[in-house]
């Protein structure tokens, strides 16, 4: 029994390394995961392994052929636009519910943040950084946690797409404009324009995201 815990903590560590690679596009849509490969690349043994791929199945990060084989699922477009439109409505209704709840120190919070964009638009990892920032605490001020927890699962698949919504300066100073946008309907205690603008602006990096996917190759393909 006391060998348990050891077990599900290195089947977690596989797990969360597996996910960062499919997630980042290390490991590339479409590519086949191979056990002992993997296994010998992670210097792990085949159980902890078995145990990750079956909860990346379960999650859909992974996917199980009829063959019996696992890969990395492909990007596609309408899986995309089936990820932006669930997390536009659940961005629109925790921007309403923090338009309604926030203080001022919590405006004060996003601003800060906001400057933090501001100062790193040029730079498309840091810029996307700060703007997950910006929407984890307008979803942390919002309090919801049925919304938290399925923004939370979306936002997990939608990873693999994220570098597709901000890789042009045009983008990126757009989604800026967007979240200041978005904040001074908070500050203004606006929750139908917080809730309108929070849901344009996903719409927005959906369609950015298809856009790019349609004329741009897989990075390191």
């Amino acid at each position: 029994m006391a060998e348990s815990p050891a077990r599900n903590t290195g089947a977690h560590v596989v797990y969360a390394e597996l996910k960062r690679r499919i997630l980042s596009l290390e490991l590339k849509p479409g590519e086949r995961i191979y056990e002992p490969a993997m296994a010998s690349a992670l210097q792990v043994s085949r159980t902890p392994l078995r145990e990750a791929i079956r909860r990346l199945i379960s999650e859909s990060l992974l996917e199980q052929q009829p063959t019996g084989g696992v890969l990395v699922p492909a990007l596609d477009e309408a899986a995309i636009s089936e990820l932006y439109e669930v997390r536009a409505a659940m961005e629109s209704l925790m921007a309403r519910n923090a338009c309604i709840k926030a203080t001022p120190a919590d405006i004060e919070a996003l601003e800060g943040i906001l400057e933090r964009n501001a100062a790193m638009v040029a730079f498309a990892d840091d810029a996307m950084q700060q703007g997950m920032a910006l929407h984890a605490k307008i979803a942390g001020i919002a309090g919801n946690s049925w919304a938290r927890r399925f923004h939370n699962q979306i936002s997990s698949h939608m990873e693999r797409y994220r570098h597709f919504t901000n890789s042009t300066q045009e983008r990126r100073d757009q989604a800026l404009a967007q979240h200041r946008t978005l904040v001074a309907a908070l500050a203004g205690g606006d929750p139908e324009k917080a809730a309108k603008v929070a849901f344009d602006h996903v719409i927005g990096a959906r369609d950015a995201a298809v856009q790019a996917m349609s004329g741009t190759s897989v990075p390191g393909s």
